[in-house]
């Protein structure tokens, strides 16, 4: 009898191991088929054309895209709910040759350009997730920093068979939903020409013992509604010897805002 059970026993086992092994292989099959067949609706917009680049005072012109920096960040207003400061652009730059363009010739100079260049990047990553990946990677302080932000965005704006359009949780309009006059009422439409807000964070900008080498300035995007608190909070981090600013941390650019009424219109 122990031994006619042992030997049914080790059957079920044996049966239960080849079932498991072979769900296993089929699901990672199926979700890399998946995700290679993902295409946006804005990827026609990403391109690598090379176009004419000047600088005016705090105005820089890439082709006929534009974008410029007004105010900055008042560190000592204590009215956190004000802008101080604002970067408007035409455009999302068409590719990582535009973005590298914009960043090196005006906007990486300053806290408050580098801020607004977030949307950007996140808008870009959606629309090739190859590119707006380089993106980050010259935006960010970190290759740390660059993994946890596409980890989220490869989840939270990229429609798969197991999230596609229709689910709530899928908001590929979170890059314009920090831009001024976007709302989920209006199908986050955004303001022309399009505008990042901004004022200093609640806390005071520090050195930190994290990075030992380096200021990080906490920074609000002020939104128009797509989140209740209407402040989106980041941090954007400068090496003491110079150089450009990068993005040290900015989870509230791409958690969870309202769902959108209505249907959107993407971004030029």
């Amino acid at each position: 009898m122990k031994k006619d059970f042992f030997r049914k026993s080790m059957s079920y086992l044996m049966v239960s191991l080849a079932f498991v092994t072979f769900s296993a292989g089929s699901c990672s099959e199926d979700s890399e088929s998946d995700t290679t067949t993902y295409k946006d609706k804005w990827a026609n917009l990403v391109n690598e054309s090379k176009k004419d680049c000047k600088v005016n005072g705090n105005t820089l012109t890439y082709g006929n895209h534009t974008y410029t920096v007004r105010g900055e960040i008042d560190y000592d207003n204590t009215d956190h709910t004000t802008p101080t400061a604002w970067v408007e652009f035409t455009n999302i730059p068409s590719g990582y040759t535009e973005f590298k363009a914009v960043y090196e010739g005006l906007l990486g100079n300053s806290v408050e350009g580098t801020t607004a260049m977030i949307p950007m990047a996140e808008e870009i990553y959606a629309r090739d997730a190859s590119t707006g990946e380089k993106c980050f990677k010259l935006l960010c302080n970190g290759d740390a920093t660059v993994s946890g932000i596409i980890r989220i965005l490869k989840t939270k704006i990229v429609t798969s068979k197991y999230s596609p359009d229709n689910d709530s949780y899928i908001q590929r309009y979170l890059p314009a939903a920090l831009l001024q006059g976007a709302t989920y009422e209006n199908a986050y439409t955004p303001n022309e020409p399009y505008t990042v807000a901004m004022c200093a964070h609640a806390n005071k900008p520090q050195k930190t013992s994290i990075t030992s080498d380096g200021t990080v300035y906490p920074i609000y995007i002020l939104t128009s509604g797509g989140w209740d608190s209407y402040q989106c909070g980041m941090e954007i981090y400068r090496n003491w010897d110079g150089g450009f600013y990068k993005v040290y941390n900015c989870p509230n650019a791409y958690i969870q805002c309202r769902n959108i009424r209505g249907t959107w219109a993407g971004l030029k």
